[in-house]
């Protein structure tokens, strides 16, 4: 994490010890206040800055271990403001079935004030009137089966490229499958929401780029994220301005769609996200006023909660398979077998890959894209598990703790899609020790447009291809640590050789 490396150097720890002195003494008060609430067990912290430091690189691996000592429900200091960790099935399930009106608000934080055009998005605006206008645009117009099935063809065009590119590699040593996956699923994003790769350069869209770096900036330290008085310094360190200025590009490509929308020989037909907003807002049929900054808001919004997941979902399934060549086996012979005489895999094929969809339900489970759920923070006081709850308290649902619970999975920590074998789990948050991309309310609603994505690029990729780790390497040595972020991808690009597959 940003703030441990900080935290190593002796001047940043001189200034803030000096600058947060003066704040030990209220925050003392203030707990003072609360001696007589029932609250979730805390670990020790450190005067000041809390549990932070307990976080390490990868938090949602450091809070599985303080939740094994201090339970389910954990209440931590991050610097000054209070964190509440949800570390099991049973805790998720009473938070956003029984109290999960409570619990459907976001903290405002320096990253989703910016990049949300101060939280006016779906992700992140308040619980209200307004998000759930927002949310219902979003579902109805534009995630809806219907309309995720009307870009199939867009699917298809990109994972066509995808393939030749591959195919022109096959002379040429490892490819970066790592690389090729974020860029297939900024492309893919990119086109289904505004309508365009914007200046697509060595496979990589500008809008692609813009986004890694926004999701980087969601991840880094911010002072007035962990010590509101503070957040002033955030000026100082130059946050802020990055920032800003990653936004400011982002806005230029949003503004260039909206005027070439108002252009008189515009297409009226496109079916992007952005012209059909647009479309709407002209029309008055939003049912809520909304502006472009608004619409700038929801389709940013969007984009980098599309992109980084499925190509994170991607790329831990193609190195889990790699390291389980039977089970590659299995999956290839399945595709190739429903594809047969055909000369190509189709969207429609899909419902007949069983096992593959129990290779990206598994993948899934042990790799949750975003092992935190996005948090959420109390609106009220209230009770869960038996614990007093404040308001304002933010609160984290770890399900990659809950998703390697062993009390409620067999060998946890192996991967075995045939567990989904004839089993109704499913990830679309009603089942609780499945939760990979929420539930309740704050639930993701783009589940379908990634899954269609995700399932359709992997296919081909175990149609058209045998894949074989590059020169000496066997499977046990494929290193499968994780890099640290709001997205967890792998620490390490996966390099694969491929070969191509002839049905003859």
């Amino acid at each position: 994490m940003a703030f441990l490396s900080l935290l190593s150097q002796q001047w940043w720890q001189e200034l803030l010890y000096t600058l947060l002195l003066p704040f030990l003494f209220l925050r003392l008060r203030k707990l003072g206040d609360k001696g007589k609430l029932n609250l979730p067990p805390s670990p020790p912290n450190l005067p000041i800055i809390g549990n932070l430091h307990q976080l390490g690189t990868l938090p949602h691996r450091s809070l599985r271990m303080l939740s094994s000592k201090y339970g389910p429900l954990m209440l931590l200091h991050l610097g000054h403001v209070p964190t509440l960790v949800v570390s099991s099935a049973e805790m998720a399930r009473e938070m956003t079935k029984t109290h999960d009106i409570a619990f459907s608000n976001r903290p405002k934080t320096t990253a989703t004030n910016i990049f949300s055009y101060g939280c006016i998005d779906v992700g992140f605006a308040p619980y209200g009137d307004y998000w759930r206008h927002t949310k219902k645009i979003v579902i109805l117009e534009l995630l809806s089966l219907k309309k995720v099935k009307s870009f199939q063809f867009v699917r298809e065009e990109e994972v066509t490229l995808l393939v030749n590119q591959i195919h022109a590699c096959l002379s040429k040593g490892p490819v970066n499958l790592s690389d090729m996956l974020l860029a297939i699923s900024n492309n893919i994003t990119s086109r289904c929401v505004l309508g365009s790769k914007f200046g697509e350069k060595d496979g990589k869209s500008t809008f692609g780029e813009l986004s890694k770096k926004v999701t980087m900036h969601f991840t880094a330290f911010s002072f007035g994220d962990f010590f509101p008085s503070l957040g002033w310094m955030d000026n100082l360190t130059g946050l802020v301005a990055s920032m800003k200025a990653c936004l400011r590009a982002m806005d230029a490509l949003f503004d260039q769609l909206i005027e070439e929308y108002k252009m008189p020989n515009v297409d009226e037909d496109k079916k992007d996200f952005m012209h059909i907003l647009l479309k709407l807002q002209k029309e008055g049929k939003l049912g809520v006023d909304l502006t472009n900054e608004n619409l700038k808001a929801v389709i940013l919004d969007m984009f980098v909660a599309g992109t980084g997941t499925t190509a994170a979902t991607l790329e831990w399934a193609m190195a889990e398979l790699i390291k389980n060549p039977s089970m590659m086996k299995k999956a290839q012979e399945e595709v190739r077998r429903v594809v047969g005489r055909k000369s190509k895999l189709d969207e429609a094929d899909i419902t007949h890959l069983q096992y593959l969809k129990c290779i990206i339900k598994e993948t899934l489970r042990l790799h949750a894209p975003i092992p935190l759920l996005v948090p959420r923070e109390t609106s009220t006081n209230v009770k869960l598990g038996g614990y007093d709850i404040p308001s304002k308290v933010t609160v984290y649902v770890n399900a990659w703790a809950i998703q390697r619970d062993p009390k409620l999975w067999d060998q946890p920590e192996e991967f075995l899609p045939e567990r989904f074998n004839k089993n109704p789990v499913d990830f679309k948050g009603h089942d609780f020790h499945f939760i990979p991309f929420g539930s309740g309310r704050r639930g993701c609603p783009g589940i379908a447009f990634g899954s269609a994505a995700a399932e359709y690029v992997i296919a081909n990729l175990l149609y058209h291809f045998d894949w074989k780790l590059p020169g000496d390497e066997v499977m046990k040595d494929l290193d499968m640590s994780e890099e640290n972020g709001m997205i967890v991808h792998r620490r390490f690009p996966l390099l694969l050789v491929p070969a191509l597959y002839s049905p003859n």
